[in-house]
């Protein structure tokens, strides 16, 4: 894989790049493992608006992921690498020796024709290969991480994430988290071989407000353009600062710098190291 960048043909096409779709198998998705993904605009239930700027964008269908793969001891053949638009990893189809077939989240450097299996017992560490966190040695890269046994993979799913395993002691693997954060997870928790897919999509550039509307993406209007009856930091004549001791949210709540973790958190105790502040 690699970024593509565009002749600059226009002023929009100067500042677009795209990820090369070069590693995907040309074939259309399976259509028994998608489903339609409905529209809600950020509304909730009620019709209220509780994520704003959405709306809009092409029609998709989700593709049904195995985040938990729970067909142990059955050896897999990747059939396809797949894009996938509801999420910036790639797919891989595999198909199981009985024909049935799944998507799971490919690793990086897996290959149409490769083999993977999962299993509740200490098997060979390749990529794409899932096993409980006590028989992965560490220093080892995992990805699609569960925090509770059987309840399925919820952490380093993101194109090019992954998690570190530091040292399984007592009942505890120690894992350090993309974030820096370091954690410990119950060791029974299972976890895949290797880094996520698609590493390269934190590089591209998407260049023009058009792009941005077909995922769905509204225009984000900043506060101190508006009047002083839409938002905290509006008003004044011209260009005038928001004029106040620290940024506002809409609301009036503090928009910067604030803890948004509940100081008594049943997990707290399971986190050792918090993440690191990026310096600018």
């Amino acid at each position: 894989m690699a970024i593509k960048v565009y002749k600059p043909t226009t002023p929009a096409r100067r500042k677009t790049s795209i990820v090369s779709f070069s590693d995907l198998t040309n074939k259309k998705p399976e259509k028994k493992l998608t489903i339609h993904k409905k529209q809600h605009a950020g509304r909730n239930k009620s019709g209220r608006i509780t994520v704003r700027h959405r709306g809009g964008g092409v029609k998709q269908r989700i593709r049904l992921v195995d985040f938990k793969r729970r067909k142990f001891d059955a050896q897999a053949k990747v059939i396809a690498i797949e894009y996938d638009p509801n999420r910036s990893a790639r797919l891989a189809l595999i198909q199981y020796e009985d024909d049935e077939k799944a998507y799971i989240l490919a690793a990086a450097g897996m290959k149409e024709g490769s083999r993977v299996i999962s299993s509740l017992e200490k098997i060979e560490i390749k990529l794409g290969n899932r096993m409980p966190l006590e028989f992965i040695q560490p220093g080892t890269m995992v990805y699609n991480v569960e925090l509770q046994p059987g309840k399925g993979g919820v952490m380093a799913r993101s194109a090019g994430s992954g998690v570190a395993i530091q040292a399984v002691e007592g009942k505890f693997a120690q894992l350090k988290m993309p974030s820096t954060e370091i954690r410990l997870v119950k060791k029974e928790c299972t976890a895949s071989i290797g880094q996520v897919s698609n590493a390269e999509h934190m590089l591209m550039r998407i260049g023009k407000a058009g792009r941005n509307r077909r995922k769905g993406i509204r225009p984000t209007v900043r506060g101190k353009v508006m009047n002083p009856c839409d938002h905290p930091h509006g008003g004044g004549e011209g260009r005038q600062p928001i004029g106040l001791k620290y940024p506002k949210t809409p609301w009036g709540k503090h928009a910067l710098g604030v803890k948004t973790r509940k100081k008594k958190k049943w997990s707290n105790k399971m986190i050792i190291q918090r993440r690191k502040k990026k310096r600018k």
